[in-house]
């Protein structure tokens, strides 16, 4: 494996970093800057908003853009935005410095796993996508907990220095190991990729991918007050809980992915169904300390569990438009982030406490799997979405000597999405 594939795994870290820590950070924020702590969480949706919108839009618009320098631009002014929400003298300012980092989160993932998979053997290219993901788990072990105990010690502002100080040594690791990777020759057809929007299965894609992770990330959002003001623990334990929640999302990653391939729904029912009860169980016993720290490793398992699934079943039935496969799920995955806080800080709001936010998340993930149960029925219908299609493209394309767009389930999509394990 190539150490330019490691440098940008170590992007991953500082990027994954970034966009999670906040869930350990919002009471600080919120004493800090005036504001309500639902407020506060509208920086998380922030984040997945500017990622929802960069994701497709920089996939395609840096196409045609040297590789190596578009990610030196990107990682660069992802740092950048870093220094902003460290200085930041208002909650606006801070919004904003959110917004642009998630653009260049967005617009890094899209390139720096076309660069990830060209610098690699056919064989190796799952593996190498595995490196870059690998970063995102470690930030959710050791990234997100150091900036809770960074912010719980420091000041939360210290938690931004310290991305941006990771994202600067990223930046060197970017501009000395990254080789140049020539361009592709032809441009892919984009008109034609967009078919696969009027696609149902894509949809139905879109929304449980939205759903699932909505659900989950409604609650995380808010784990650092439930665990302070409704359970009672010392806020020096939420680092330690957070930390707790990232390995379980290690573990569910690893096994997760091992089984997805071979009983995809499979994992979709059991996951989203497991998520489901570990999210009303949550709102159940917020009060019991020992509940909530057992219960946040659970989550962490049962979301990442699903994620490797969600993500090939979005390759799976848009296999026939590789540029925008990774994006639509990227953008799914952030619907989620950004719908999920905000129905938490809306049940805050109306003044039912925190732990309502589980309930709100069990109902959201319940609904995920009204949509799994939805495509899994249309699939046994006859109805398999862009996988058939793109199959069916395929063959004919190979009876008139054509070189055709890489079928789902084949090395060429083997790439996962950029925001999930």
């Amino acid at each position: 494996m190539p150490l330019a594939v490691y440098i940008l795994g170590l992007s991953v870290f500082a990027l994954g970093t970034s966009e999670f820590m906040l869930s350990g950070l919002l009471p600080p924020i919120a004493d800090d800057m005036n504001v309500s702590i639902p407020q506060a969480g509208l920086l998380i949706s922030a984040f997945a908003i500017g990622m929802v919108v960069g994701a497709p839009l920089l996939a395609v618009a840096t196409l045609r853009l040297p590789r190596r320098t578009t990610l030196i631009a990107l990682i660069s002014v992802f740092g950048l935005g870093q220094v902003a929400g460290a200085l930041a003298p208002t909650y606006e300012v801070l919004f904003a410095s959110r917004v642009v980092s998630a653009l260049a989160c967005a617009g890094f993932w899209a390139v720096g796993a076309a660069v990830a998979i060209a610098m690699v053997p056919v064989n190796q290219r799952a593996r190498a996508m595995a490196v870059m993901i690998g970063g995102l788990s470690i930030a959710n072990v050791l990234g997100v907990p150091l900036g809770a105990f960074l912010g719980e010690h420091f000041g939360w502002r210290s938690a931004f220095w310290a991305v941006g100080v990771a994202s600067a040594v990223a930046l060197v690791g970017v501009a000395t190991r990254i080789p140049y990777i020539p361009l592709p020759e032809k441009k892919p057809q984009l008109r034609q990729e967009l078919a696969i929007y009027r696609d149902r299965q894509v949809w139905l894609a879109i929304v449980i991918t939205a759903l699932a992770a909505g659900g989950v990330f409604c609650a995380f959002s808010y784990l650092a007050p439930l665990l302070t003001d409704v359970a009672g623990l010392d806020s020096g334990w939420v680092p330690w809980i957070l930390g707790l929640f990232g390995v379980g999302a290690l573990i569910g990653t690893t096994i997760g992915g091992r089984v997805a391939d071979a009983h995809l729904f499979g994992v979709l029912l059991s996951g989203i169904t497991a998520s489901t009860v570990f999210l009303a169980a949550l709102a159940l016993f917020a009060s019991s300390q020992v509940a909530v720290v057992a219960l946040a490793f659970l989550l962490g398992l049962s979301a990442f569990f699903t994620a490797p699934a969600l993500n090939a079943r979005m390759f799976n039935v848009a296999g026939a438009a590789p540029t925008l496969a990774g994006a639509t799920t990227t953008a799914a995955f952030n619907l989620g982030n950004t719908s999920g806080p905000w129905l938490g800080g809306t049940v805050i709001d109306a003044d039912f406490g925190f732990a309502s936010t589980a309930w709100a998340g069990a109902a959201m993930t319940f609904l995920a799997l009204a949509a799994v149960a939805v495509a899994l029925r249309l699939q046994r219908g006859g109805d398999g979405g862009g996988l058939v299609r793109s199959r069916l493209i395929a063959k004919g394309g190979a009876a008139r000597g054509e070189r055709t767009a890489p079928v789902a389930g084949t090395a060429e999509c083997a790439a996962g999405s950029p925001t999930q394990p």
